[in-house]
């Protein structure tokens, strides 16, 4: 076997930008300098006058974390591959003999700019980038929602009935370590899903309803260009209907048109829209114990072709990206779901520039 050279190491890597890394389309679409200003100011390093060993770069350590949540990573698996792997390395600006950090480098990065609550200025941050680039918020907007899975807790009943009470259960309360495991944030709910046919070809006359354990993602994106444009992050249990109001409509919007399922149809929000200026495309309800009318059928069916494409943003965070929350805790959950919406809007604006440029 003969030594590895320098242009072994340029050789492998072209090849790899022949066979279509998207790490480095991601280096050469996105600007991942114009994220440092809210990066420094959520860290606060210190001037270095101290002494001690630098930090590593804020930008490097961002980019990390947009890896992480491409893969779905954990921290051990992350410092692993980075090691790893030239395209991780190249997409980073590491030479083989340069310091990477470490599991635990990588966890303090992100739990500073979760502390220091600095998702949603990153968010809004790669938002400008786009709106810069010619995408703005066009044509209307679509919301939804969608279930994220966390890890199960065993609670017991006096436990759940404090946790939904919103105090702290007395057994936790003398054991630090214990506390520091139990995400207190996060709920069950059900979710339904259709019943699938039987062997026999038969249909259940009832839907699968399935205990689900976890947080909840809203987002509403522009019909246009289908960008998450606004989001919110809930435990599982929480209404869908009622995050209307808090924040998830796009005032920036070209168009005034909402799409939304039933579960957003309320006189409230009915109520709200219009007060705002924006026109409801919501579906509507079936009237209770009668056949819902043809014409209000058809009326959804229309609405439907629109509203569905919001689904395709959650198909690509969950079978791309593999969304997923193996946190403690609704503030590193938003931290994690935000990172997963700014990185598929970056997924969005790589496919369509590439789009333009073949135009």
């Amino acid at each position: 076997m003969k030594q590895a050279g320098f242009f072994d190491v340029e050789e492998r890597l072209a090849r790899l930008s022949g066979l279509g890394d998207q790490l480095e389309a991601f280096s050469r679409t996105v600007d991942f300098e114009v994220f440092r200003p809210d990066l420094e100011q959520a860290l606060a390093y210190s001037d270095g006058s101290k002494g001690g060993r630098p930090p590593f770069d804020p930008v490097l350590m961002f980019k990390i974390l947009v890896i992480q949540t491409l893969n779905n990573l954990s921290d051990e698996r992350t410092e692993y591959l980075i090691n790893d792997r030239l395209s991780f390395m190249r997409f980073l600006g590491l030479g083989l003999s340069d310091r990477v950090p470490d599991a635990k480098t990588v966890w303090l990065f992100r739990e500073r700019l979760t502390q220091a609550g600095a998702i949603e200025g990153l968010f809004n941050r790669f938002d400008t980038t786009l709106r810069s680039a010619g995408y703005l918020p066009m044509s209307g907007q679509i919301l939804d929602a969608t279930l994220v899975a966390a890890p199960k807790q065993r609670n017991t009943n006096a436990e759940k009935a404090d946790l939904r009470a919103g105090r702290i259960p007395e057994d936790w309360q003398d054991k630090p370590s214990k506390l520091s495991h139990k995400d207190r944030h996060a709920r069950w709910t059900l979710k339904f899903t259709k019943a699938k046919r039987q062997d026999d070809g038969t249909i259940p006359s009832t839907d699968l309803a399935i205990p689900f354990f976890g947080y909840k993602s809203h987002v509403s994106i522009d019909r246009k260009y289908r960008f998450i444009r606004k989001w919110k992050t809930t435990d599982a249990a929480a209404s869908d209907g009622a995050r209307l109001r808090e924040g998830l409509l796009d005032k920036t919007n070209t168009a005034s048109s909402v799409w939304a399922d039933t579960a957003y149809r309320s006189k409230a929000n009915e109520d709200f829209m219009e007060k705002q200026g924006f026109v409801s495309k919501v579906h509507r309800k079936k009237p209770h114990l009668k056949p819902m009318p043809l014409h209000i059928q058809r009326s959804n069916a229309g609405k439907s072709v629109i509203r569905s494409r919001v689904e395709h943003v959650f198909a690509d965070q969950k079978s791309q990206m593999g969304l997923f929350v193996r946190t403690v805790g609704i503030t590193r959950a938003t931290m994690r779901i935000g990172l997963a919406n700014i990185v598929y809007n970056m997924r969005r604006f790589l496919f369509l520039e590439r789009l333009n440029a073949s135009a």
